[in-house]
Order: C-alpha cells, then sequence, then structure tokens
C-alpha cells in the first residue's frame, strides 16, 4: 500500500466515510454517559494508530496493534451485549422496510425521555432523612439497570411518597438494599448493588454510599442515598457526589440531569 494512494477519493470512497461516521454517531449515543466510553474512545485511538502504522508499512507495530483490535473488539461485544441483541432484534424484524418498523432499527441508541417526580423523590427523602431512616435511591437514566435489578425483587409500582416510605420503615421486610426507580416506576426492590472497594471514601460512609458510588460509575444512573447514621441526603453521579448548597440546589440539579428544566 503506498501511503500516497489516500489521495485518490472517489464517490464510493466518500460514502464509506459518511456511513463510518454515522456509525460512529449512534454507537457514542449509544455509550455516552457510560464508563464504556472510555474503552470506546481507547480502541479508536488505538485504531487509529494501527491504521497510520500500515500505511507506514511498520510491519511489527502494526502486526502487535491489529491482534489488539481483536480483543477490542471482543471487549465491546461483552460490554454491549444487551444493546447488540436489542439491535439485531430489530433489525431481523418483519416488515422493517416500513416508516414505523425503520424509526424503530436506531431506536435503542436514542436517549429516551425520562419522567420522573423529582420534587416528590426528594420530599420522601427529606421525610426519611428526619427520622434518620436510611436508603438508597436509584435512577435509572438510558442504561438499562436490567443487571442489576435481577438480584432483588422486580415490582412495578407507581412513584409515590407513602410507597417509598413504608419500603425502607426499619421494620419493613424490603428495607435491606436499593429501590431502582425506571420512569417514576419503582421496578426493583432490595437489589444488591455491586460495591467496589477501591473507591477512595472516608471510613464514616458505609456500603450505602459505596454501593452508589459503584453503580453510578459503572452506568450512567443517578443515586439518592439517606444516611442512616447522620440523616444526610447525598446525591451520586458518575461516581462521585454532586455538592449541593440546599434542596431546592439539589431538585435543580437532578432536573437538569434528566433534562427536566423547562
Amino acid at each position: 500500500m503506498k501511503l500516497f494512494d489516500v489521495l485518490e477519493i472517489s464517490i464510493a470512497d466518500i460514502l464509506d466515510i459518511l456511513l463510518f461516521a454515522v456509525l460512529l454517531y449512534y454507537i457514542y449515543r449509544l455509550i455516552k454517559g457510560t464508563v464504556a466510553i472510555n474503552i470506546f474512545m481507547g480502541i479508536v485511538i488505538i485504531y487509529l494508530i494501527w491504521k497510520i502504522t500500515e500505511a507506514f508499512q511498520m510491519q511489527l507495530l502494526s502486526s502487535i496493534l491489529g491482534q489488539f483490535i481483536g480483543v477490542g473488539v471482543f471487549a465491546l461485544i461483552v460490554v454491549f451485549q444487551q444493546e447488540i441483541r436489542s439491535f439485531l432484534l430489530t433489525l431481523g424484524s418483519t416488515n422493517i422496510t416500513a416508516r414505523n418498523k425503520f424509526s424503530q432499527l436506531f431506536h435503542s441508541f436514542k436517549p429516551k425521555e425520562i419522567s420522573l417526580e423529582i420534587d416528590g423523590l426528594v420530599s420522601v427523602c427529606q421525610k426519611l432523612s428526619s427520622t434518620n431512616t436510611g436508603a438508597l435511591i436509584v435512577l435509572e437514566r438510558n442504561v438499562p439497570l436490567d443487571f442489576v435489578t435481577e438480584t432483588g425483587d422486580k415490582v412495578n409500582i407507581e412513584f409515590c411518597e407513602p410507597i417509598i416510605e413504608s419500603i425502607f420503615y426499619k421494620n419493613s421486610p424490603l428495607h435491606d438494599g436499593a429501590i431502582v426507580i425506571r420512569d417514576n416506576h419503582i421496578i426493583a426492590t432490595r437489589v444488591i448493588l455491586p460495591v467496589v472497594g477501591e473507591n477512595q471514601l472516608p471510613k464514616r460512609y458505609g456500603l450505602r454510599h459505596r454501593a452508589a458510588i459503584s453503580i453510578t460509575e459503572k452506568t450512567d444512573a443517578t443515586a439518592l442515598v439517606v444516611s442512616e447514621e447522620t440523616g444526610r441526603i447525598s446525591y451520586f453521579k458518575g461516581g462521585s457526589f454532586v455538592k449541593y448548597k440546599d434542596i431546592a440546589n439539589l431538585i435543580e440539579l437532578i432536573k437538569q440531569d434528566f433534562r427536566l428544566i423547562s
């Protein structure tokens, strides 16, 4: 391959580049806000370096990078197995040429319109805080949390403050673990979240805070934690604490994250 052959660009090459750019765009939309974006960007960088070494005929380096790319593609398949399965099922459905079917093809790549009663959610956290009742509430965004809801009891309850209070009541059989809220519905209770021990949290923070950090680090979900010891309400996003001035500021931050600001 001659280096200057790339300057000979045909219409097919332009179409190829455009289609590839569209594919990258939808993949980016799919994984934006998740930890997987780091994996994806790393593989893209390695791929570009690989192509450059091929263009300059660096046989040893291009061979090593080519083998690494093969492993990287496998990693992407493992990370996005649920999304890929959903995409292929839609692709293989009948009448895909119909307008409504075609629009569903990339449905899984589009951010969901999320409805969530933020004021009521923060209000119930305040009530739990006043009685030092511990709580861990995970708010699903674009990344499905099915892999964690499987660990708890699946339910389908529309959001209601008394329901939340009753779930986290100390003598309730459902109070242990987290609850997951999707589109203003409680979809699971007693959920066991993965806890990563490497996060640098002071010892005064318990498992609820560590679990909230872990789930928000691995996905684009956010989490609210009410401390059983201090009653303090903590908000987590992107694997870290989100600082807020007061309750009004907390509500505003959550609404911004869910794009519910009018």
